[in-house]
C-alpha cells in the first residue's frame, strides 16, 4: 500500500477559520520571538554587568552570551516533546502551554535578583530561565506552523505556513525597538530597573495565550512527521534522486556540503538581534 494511502487526510478549515488560525500563529510566534531575542540584546548590554560582575568585562560578556546560547540547546528538546504530545493531545493545547512557559520565564527574568543580591545563584537561575525560554519556543514554533498548515486550504498551505515565519522577524523588530527605547535612560537608572521593563511586559503574553486558545480553530489530529513528509520531504527526496541520476552522487553531496554552512551562517545571523 503506498504511504499516501495510510495518511489520515487533514480536513481543511473554512477560509475564515484558516485566516484566524494563521493570524493566531503569527501573533503567538511574534510574542515568543520577542521574548527570545530580547534576551540576546540584554546579554550584550546588561547581563555581563549585573550577573557576572566578578569577571572582567570581556569575559563577562562571553559568559552572558554563553547563557544566550543555552536557549538554542533547549529548543530541539522542546520541539520533540511538545510535537509528540501535540499529536496525541492537540496542537492548540500545546501552543497554549508553550506560550505560557515562554511568557512566565521571560517575566521572571525581569524579576530576577542580580549577583549583588544573591551571589552565584543569580547566573544559575538566569540559565534555568533561559532553558525554559528555549524549551517553550521549540515547542511553540513547530506547533504554530503545523496549526497554520493543517487548517489551510490544500492549495494554500505554503502561504498560510509562512505566517509563523513572519512572526519571527516581527518579534526581532519589536524586541530591538523596545530595548532601544528603555536604553535611552540614564545608565544608572537603566541598570537599576529600566532593563527589567521589557521583560516584565511579557506578562501580557499570558493574556495573549488565552486569546490564542480562543482564536485558534479546533485541533486536527494529523501526525506531524507524516504531514511534513508529504509536503516537504517526499518532493525533496525525489528531486535529490533525479539529480543523483543526472549529475552523479558526488556532485549532489558536494553541493549539499556547500549549502549547509551557508544556511547555518544565515540562521546564526537571523538569531542575533544586533544585526539590525
Amino acid at each position: 500500500m503506498p504511504p499516501s494511502d495510510r495518511v489520515i487526510p487533514a480536513t481543511a478549515a473554512p477560509g475564515s477559520e484558516a485566516v484566524r488560525v494563521a493570524v493566531a500563529s503569527l501573533i503567538g510566534t511574534s510574542v515568543e520571538w520577542y521574548d527570545f531575542f530580547l534576551y540576546g540584546t540584554a546579554a550584550a548590554l546588561v547581563f555581563n554587568k549585573l550577573f557576572f560582575p566578578q569577571l572582567d568585562p570581556l569575559t563577562g560578556t562571553v559568559a552572558a552570551f554563553a547563557t544566550f546560547a543555552v536557549g538554542f540547546i533547549a529548543r530541539p528538546i522542546g520541539g520533540i516533546i511538545f510535537g509528540h504530545y501535540g499529536d496525541r493531545i492537540g496542537r492548540k493545547t500545546m501552543l497554549y502551554i508553550t506560550l505560557l512557559i515562554m511568557g512566565l520565564a521571560t517575566a521572571c527574568i525581569g524579576l530576577l535578583p542580580t549577583y549583588g543580591a544573591i551571589g552565584i545563584w543569580a547566573p544559575i537561575l538566569l540559565v534555568v530561565l533561559r532553558l525554559a525560554q528555549g524549551f517553550g519556543l521549540g515547542g511553540e514554533w513547530g506547533g504554530a506552523v503545523l496549526m497554520a498548515v493543517e487548517h489551510a486550504p490544500a492549495n494554500r498551505r505554503g502561504f498560510f505556513g509562512s505566517f509563523p515565519q513572519i512572526g519571527a522577524y516581527i518579534g526581532l523588530l519589536l524586541s530591538t525597538l523596545v530595548f532601544r527605547y528603555f536604553s535611552k535612560m540614564p545608565e544608572e537608572t537603566f541598570l537599576s530597573w529600566g532593563w527589567r521593563v521589557p521583560f516584565l511586559l511579557s506578562f501580557l503574553l499570558v493574556g495573549v495565550g488565552l486569546y490564542i486558545a480562543r482564536l485558534g480553530g479546533t485541533d486536527t489530529q494529523v501526525a506531524a512527521v507524516v504531514l511534513v513528509a508529504q509536503i516537504v520531504m517526499i518532493p525533496v527526496a525525489l528531486a535529490a534522486g533525479r539529480l543523483c541520476d543526472s549529475w552523479g552522487r558526488k556532485w549532489v553531496l558536494g553541493v549539499g556540503f556547500v549549502v549547509l554552512p551557508v544556511r547555518i551562517f544565515l540562521y546564526s545571523l537571523t538569531s542575533d538581534p544586533r544585526v539590525l
